[in-house]
Protein backbone atom coordinates (compact mmCIF):
# COMPACT_ATOMS: atom_id res chain seq x y z
CA UNK A 1 0.00 0.00 0.00
CA UNK A 2 1.46 3.26 -0.98
CA UNK A 3 2.77 5.53 2.07
CA UNK A 4 0.84 9.18 2.79
CA UNK A 5 2.28 12.38 2.96
CA UNK A 6 3.25 12.05 6.79
CA UNK A 7 5.18 15.06 7.31
CA UNK A 8 4.43 19.01 5.75
CA UNK A 9 7.27 21.44 5.75
CA UNK A 10 5.29 24.71 7.32
CA UNK A 11 7.08 27.91 6.52
CA UNK A 12 8.03 30.03 9.41
CA UNK A 13 5.95 33.41 9.67
CA UNK A 14 7.14 36.52 10.26
CA UNK A 15 6.03 40.23 11.63
CA UNK A 16 6.02 42.91 8.89
CA UNK A 17 6.50 46.40 9.54
CA UNK A 18 3.24 46.80 10.75
CA UNK A 19 3.27 44.18 13.20
CA UNK A 20 0.94 41.79 10.67
CA UNK A 21 2.40 37.90 10.01
CA UNK A 22 3.21 37.01 6.82
CA UNK A 23 5.57 34.35 5.05
CA UNK A 24 8.82 34.53 5.51
CA UNK A 25 10.66 35.37 2.68
CA UNK A 26 13.66 32.53 2.85
CA UNK A 27 15.50 30.91 5.04
CA UNK A 28 14.67 27.46 7.30
CA UNK A 29 11.71 26.05 7.69
CA UNK A 30 10.22 23.74 10.04
CA UNK A 31 9.59 20.39 9.74
CA UNK A 32 6.89 18.81 11.31
CA UNK A 33 4.38 16.16 11.44
CA UNK A 34 1.01 16.49 10.37
CA UNK A 35 -1.46 14.59 12.62
CA UNK A 36 -5.03 14.09 12.70
CA UNK A 37 -5.42 14.46 8.89
CA UNK A 38 -4.55 11.65 7.08
CA UNK A 39 -6.71 9.65 4.86
CA UNK A 40 -6.84 6.80 2.33
CA UNK A 41 -9.06 6.83 -0.78
CA UNK A 42 -11.85 4.91 -0.10
CA UNK A 43 -12.37 1.62 -1.27
CA UNK A 44 -13.69 0.59 -4.36
CA UNK A 45 -13.72 0.74 -8.04
CA UNK A 46 -10.18 1.87 -9.23
CA UNK A 47 -10.98 4.94 -11.60
CA UNK A 48 -10.91 4.48 -15.36
CA UNK A 49 -7.76 3.83 -16.99
CA UNK A 50 -7.14 5.64 -20.26
CA UNK A 51 -3.34 4.79 -20.79
CA UNK A 52 -1.98 2.08 -21.63
CA UNK A 53 1.39 0.76 -20.84
CA UNK A 54 3.45 2.25 -23.71
CA UNK A 55 1.77 5.28 -23.33
CA UNK A 56 3.07 5.91 -20.17
CA UNK A 57 6.21 5.23 -21.00
CA UNK A 58 9.19 7.54 -20.59
CA UNK A 59 12.52 7.98 -22.65
CA UNK A 60 14.56 8.19 -19.15
CA UNK A 61 13.40 5.71 -17.15
CA UNK A 62 16.35 6.43 -14.25
CA UNK A 63 14.69 7.73 -10.71
CA UNK A 64 12.40 11.37 -11.03
CA UNK A 65 13.43 11.80 -7.86
CA UNK A 66 17.40 12.06 -9.55
CA UNK A 67 16.57 14.27 -12.34
CA UNK A 68 14.67 16.53 -10.12
CA UNK A 69 17.24 16.59 -7.21
CA UNK A 70 18.92 19.88 -8.37
CA UNK A 71 17.00 23.14 -7.42
CA UNK A 72 16.13 25.10 -10.75
CA UNK A 73 15.45 28.43 -9.81
CA UNK A 74 14.05 29.47 -13.17
CA UNK A 75 10.98 30.13 -15.29
CA UNK A 76 9.92 27.17 -17.60
CA UNK A 77 7.36 29.48 -19.57
CA UNK A 78 7.93 32.62 -21.41
CA UNK A 79 6.40 36.01 -19.14
CA UNK A 80 3.48 36.44 -21.64
CA UNK A 81 2.09 32.43 -20.22
CA UNK A 82 2.93 33.37 -17.00
CA UNK A 83 1.11 36.34 -17.34
CA UNK A 84 -1.94 34.41 -18.93
CA UNK A 85 -1.88 32.14 -15.92
CA UNK A 86 -2.03 34.81 -13.77
CA UNK A 87 -4.93 36.40 -15.07
CA UNK A 88 -6.26 33.55 -14.83
CA UNK A 89 -6.33 32.25 -11.30
CA UNK A 90 -7.28 35.78 -10.59
CA UNK A 91 -10.86 34.96 -12.45
CA UNK A 92 -11.17 31.67 -11.05
CA UNK A 93 -10.07 31.58 -7.56
CA UNK A 94 -11.56 33.58 -4.72
CA UNK A 95 -9.65 35.81 -1.71
CA UNK A 96 -9.85 33.26 1.20
CA UNK A 97 -9.28 30.17 -1.11
CA UNK A 98 -7.92 26.99 0.26
CA UNK A 99 -5.27 25.91 -2.47
CA UNK A 100 -3.52 23.40 -3.64
CA UNK A 101 -0.67 23.98 -6.06
CA UNK A 102 0.68 19.81 -7.30
CA UNK A 103 4.09 19.90 -9.23
CA UNK A 104 4.96 23.10 -8.04
CA UNK A 105 7.99 25.38 -7.66
CA UNK A 106 9.77 28.19 -6.15
CA UNK A 107 6.54 30.27 -7.89
CA UNK A 108 2.85 29.59 -8.07
CA UNK A 109 1.94 32.37 -10.51
CA UNK A 110 -0.75 33.41 -8.13
CA UNK A 111 -1.87 37.03 -8.55
CA UNK A 112 -0.05 39.32 -6.17
CA UNK A 113 -3.97 40.72 -4.75
CA UNK A 114 -5.49 37.98 -4.20
CA UNK A 115 -5.11 36.95 -0.46
CA UNK A 116 -5.60 32.65 0.22
CA UNK A 117 -6.85 31.19 3.53
CA UNK A 118 -4.32 28.78 2.74
CA UNK A 119 -1.69 27.57 -0.19
CA UNK A 120 0.08 24.12 -0.18
CA UNK A 121 2.77 23.10 -2.36
CA UNK A 122 3.54 19.67 -3.61
CA UNK A 123 6.91 19.10 -5.69
CA UNK A 124 9.90 17.12 -6.05
CA UNK A 125 12.68 19.70 -4.43
CA UNK A 126 12.26 21.01 -1.16
CA UNK A 127 14.68 23.65 -1.67
CA UNK A 128 12.84 24.89 -4.84
CA UNK A 129 9.28 24.84 -2.62
CA UNK A 130 11.02 27.02 0.49
CA UNK A 131 12.05 29.84 -1.74
CA UNK A 132 8.26 30.12 -2.81
CA UNK A 133 6.93 32.86 -1.34
CA UNK A 134 3.03 31.86 -1.51
CA UNK A 135 3.19 28.51 0.36
CA UNK A 136 2.21 28.41 3.34
CA UNK A 137 3.36 24.53 3.52
CA UNK A 138 4.49 22.51 1.09
CA UNK A 139 5.06 18.87 0.76
CA UNK A 140 7.43 16.58 -1.14
CA UNK A 141 6.32 13.76 -2.73
CA UNK A 142 6.66 11.45 -6.37
CA UNK A 143 3.30 11.23 -7.66
CA UNK A 144 4.77 8.59 -10.37
CA UNK A 145 5.55 6.19 -7.28
CA UNK A 146 2.78 6.91 -4.92
CA UNK A 147 0.08 8.45 -6.85
CA UNK A 148 -2.65 7.76 -4.21
CA UNK A 149 -3.10 7.95 -0.61
CA UNK A 150 -2.51 11.67 -0.01
CA UNK A 151 -3.03 12.60 3.44
CA UNK A 152 -5.23 15.65 2.65
CA UNK A 153 -8.93 15.56 4.07
CA UNK A 154 -11.86 15.27 1.43
CA UNK A 155 -13.75 18.10 0.59
CA UNK A 156 -10.57 20.60 2.20
CA UNK A 157 -9.54 22.35 -1.09
CA UNK A 158 -10.94 25.22 -3.10
CA UNK A 159 -8.86 24.99 -5.98
CA UNK A 160 -5.95 22.28 -7.31
CA UNK A 161 -3.74 23.63 -9.64
CA UNK A 162 -1.27 21.79 -12.09
CA UNK A 163 1.22 24.35 -13.84
CA UNK A 164 3.44 22.63 -16.49
CA UNK A 165 3.85 19.05 -15.57
CA UNK A 166 1.03 17.29 -16.41
CA UNK A 167 2.98 15.97 -19.13
CA UNK A 168 5.00 14.10 -16.64
CA UNK A 169 2.77 12.23 -14.40
CA UNK A 170 2.62 8.41 -15.56
CA UNK A 171 -0.32 7.57 -13.41
CA UNK A 172 -2.72 10.36 -14.37
CA UNK A 173 -6.03 8.77 -13.49
CA UNK A 174 -5.19 8.29 -9.81
CA UNK A 175 -3.90 11.81 -9.20
CA UNK A 176 -7.10 13.01 -10.99
CA UNK A 177 -8.98 10.67 -8.55
CA UNK A 178 -7.04 12.32 -5.92
CA UNK A 179 -7.67 15.86 -6.79
CA UNK A 180 -11.45 15.13 -7.43
CA UNK A 181 -11.69 13.61 -3.40
CA UNK A 182 -9.83 16.67 -2.06
CA UNK A 183 -11.64 19.52 -3.90
CA UNK A 184 -14.70 20.71 -2.40
CA UNK A 185 -18.09 20.94 -4.22
CA UNK A 186 -17.76 23.50 -6.81
CA UNK A 187 -14.21 23.75 -6.30
CA UNK A 188 -11.69 24.24 -9.54
CA UNK A 189 -9.26 22.22 -11.24
CA UNK A 190 -6.80 24.15 -13.47
CA UNK A 191 -4.18 22.41 -15.04
CA UNK A 192 -1.93 24.32 -17.75
CA UNK A 193 0.28 23.95 -20.17
CA UNK A 194 2.25 24.99 -23.10
CA UNK A 195 4.67 22.90 -26.10
CA UNK A 196 7.60 23.13 -23.81
CA UNK A 197 8.84 20.14 -21.69
CA UNK A 198 11.64 18.01 -20.59
CA UNK A 199 11.30 15.57 -23.52
CA UNK A 200 12.88 12.70 -22.14
CA UNK A 201 10.06 12.28 -19.14
CA UNK A 202 7.50 13.63 -20.69
CA UNK A 203 5.26 10.32 -21.22
CA UNK A 204 5.06 8.88 -24.48
CA UNK A 205 1.09 9.60 -24.77
CA UNK A 206 1.95 13.10 -24.64
CA UNK A 207 5.59 13.13 -26.41
CA UNK A 208 4.05 11.60 -29.70
CA UNK A 209 -0.10 13.92 -29.65
CA UNK A 210 -0.53 17.50 -30.97
CA UNK A 211 -1.55 20.56 -29.11
CA UNK A 212 -5.23 19.60 -29.74
CA UNK A 213 -4.62 15.82 -28.80
CA UNK A 214 -2.64 17.32 -25.32
CA UNK A 215 -6.12 19.04 -24.85
CA UNK A 216 -8.32 15.90 -25.12
CA UNK A 217 -6.18 13.48 -23.44
CA UNK A 218 -6.10 16.26 -20.11
CA UNK A 219 -10.25 15.84 -20.41
CA UNK A 220 -10.17 12.30 -20.88
CA UNK A 221 -8.43 12.23 -16.86
CA UNK A 222 -11.20 14.49 -15.42
CA UNK A 223 -13.92 12.12 -17.29
CA UNK A 224 -12.08 9.21 -15.51
CA UNK A 225 -11.93 10.56 -12.54
CA UNK A 226 -15.49 11.47 -12.58
CA UNK A 227 -17.65 13.95 -10.64
CA UNK A 228 -16.44 16.41 -12.96
CA UNK A 229 -18.67 19.10 -14.50
CA UNK A 230 -17.47 19.30 -18.49
CA UNK A 231 -13.96 20.20 -18.64
CA UNK A 232 -13.05 23.85 -20.93
CA UNK A 233 -10.46 24.01 -22.71
CA UNK A 234 -9.00 27.93 -22.72
CA UNK A 235 -6.61 28.77 -25.35
CA UNK A 236 -5.95 32.70 -24.32
CA UNK A 237 -6.63 34.62 -21.71
CA UNK A 238 -7.07 39.23 -21.40
CA UNK A 239 -4.33 40.39 -19.69
CA UNK A 240 -4.59 43.88 -18.54
CA UNK A 241 -1.45 45.76 -19.78
CA UNK A 242 1.66 45.84 -16.44
CA UNK A 243 2.83 49.08 -15.48
CA UNK A 244 5.96 47.64 -13.98
CA UNK A 245 8.24 48.81 -16.75
CA UNK A 246 11.03 45.61 -15.76
CA UNK A 247 8.16 43.38 -16.79
CA UNK A 248 7.38 45.51 -19.73
CA UNK A 249 11.11 45.16 -20.64
CA UNK A 250 11.20 41.32 -19.96
CA UNK A 251 8.26 41.04 -22.43
CA UNK A 252 9.54 43.07 -25.32
CA UNK A 253 13.18 41.09 -24.99
CA UNK A 254 11.17 37.93 -24.51
CA UNK A 255 9.30 38.34 -28.38
CA UNK A 256 12.39 39.99 -29.64
CA UNK A 257 15.05 36.94 -29.39
CA UNK A 258 12.02 34.43 -29.77
CA UNK A 259 11.61 36.32 -33.44
CA UNK A 260 8.16 37.51 -32.33
CA UNK A 261 6.72 33.86 -30.86
CA UNK A 262 5.43 33.20 -27.43
CA UNK A 263 4.55 30.28 -25.56
CA UNK A 264 1.17 28.68 -26.64
CA UNK A 265 -1.16 29.02 -23.84
CA UNK A 266 -3.66 25.89 -22.66
CA UNK A 267 -5.27 25.22 -19.47
CA UNK A 268 -7.96 22.63 -19.20
CA UNK A 269 -10.39 23.48 -16.01
CA UNK A 270 -13.33 21.81 -14.87
CA UNK A 271 -15.32 22.51 -11.44
CA UNK A 272 -16.56 19.61 -8.96
CA UNK A 273 -19.52 18.93 -8.84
Amino acid sequence: MASTFSTVFLKPARTSSDGSRGLARCGPFVRRLRRGTTTRVQAGAAPREVLDARQRSKLDGSADTQFYGTPRLVHHLDANFRAQLTALYDTKIADGAEVLDLCSSWVSHLPPGRRYSRVVGHGMNAAELAKNERLTEFVVRDLNREPSGWAFADESFDAVLCCASIQYLQQPEAVFAEIQRMLKPGGVAIISFSNRMFYQKAIAAWRDNSDYGRCTLVKSYFAAAGGFGPAEVIKQVQVQPSSNPLAQAQLWAERLFGGGNTDPFFAVVANKL
